[in-house]
């Protein structure tokens, strides 16, 4: 827990240090780039009509909810089962949640991106309102969703490299997460910039936990970004 609190501020400055920042360039010029081509409204209009469309809606409430389900069951299952490696995991994802929802919030507290209407009949893809809080930190740009579920995903993908199962698992969970809000609440560059976001916080996050993981299961170094 002292760890958890200790290193969330350096943690959520890291995120935008050294060569993390050139990350959030390059997710901002990939934004440019599906909005002024028109992808963003193409792939909203495309993915409007598909039969399978409701088979990822369940993404949007597990996006909400497993970011404290997860690390919570985690935290009081290694308690109770006096695991340290679940204790552990579950006190570094839910840094990484909280870290990938602040950094998110930030970007959206100053874009105010209008999400995707319910209807293809007006394209909002390029309507942003630059300023303070003119959107909220509810919608927008990047994707809250996509941003927490990488960062989650990243991390333990870092602490349990020895566990391919498991680290597979969280990153096909961030992907299903990802390419359903941009399917429904979010548009593509909304979710790509998500995912990149993510990323960063995950490494940034993962490294941090790391050196206390392996004292527990030596780890091999996790991946340079």
């Amino acid at each position: 827990m002292s760890h958890f609190f200790s290193t969330l501020p350096r943690n959520l400055v890291g995120c935008f240090r050294g060569r993390f920042i050139i990350w959030h360039f390059i997710a901002i010029a990939l934004t440019v780039v599906c909005v002024l081509s028109g992808f963003d409204w193409s792939y909203f209009c495309a993915m409007r009509g598909l039969v399978a469309h409701h088979w990822w809606e369940p993404a949007l409430f597990a996006g909400m909810f497993l970011p404290v389900i997860v690390p919570a069951t985690l935290i009081v299952g290694g308690y109770i089962g006096n695991d340290k490696r679940m204790n552990w995991l579950g006190w570094a994802t839910g840094q990484a949640a909280s870290v990938g929802w602040l950094v998110s919030s930030s970007y959206k507290f100053f874009t105010g991106r209008a999400h995707p209407p319910h209807m293809v009949d007006n394209d909002l893809s390029r309507t942003f309102l630059f300023g303070f809080g003119r959107g909220g930190v509810y919608w927008g740009w990047p994707s809250s969703h996509t941003t927490v579920a990488f960062a989650m995903a990243v991390t333990v993908f870092i602490l349990c490299a020895k566990r391919p199962a498991l680290k597979w698992l969280a990153l096909a969970y961030a992907y299903y997460i990802g390419i359903s809000v941009s399917m429904t609440i979010h548009w593509f560059s909304d979710f790509v910039a998500g995912a990149i976001l993510g990323t960063v916080v995950g490494v940034v996050v993962g490294r941090s936990f790391r050196p206390h993981a392996a004292s527990i299961e030596t780890l091999p170094e996790p991946p340079v970004l």
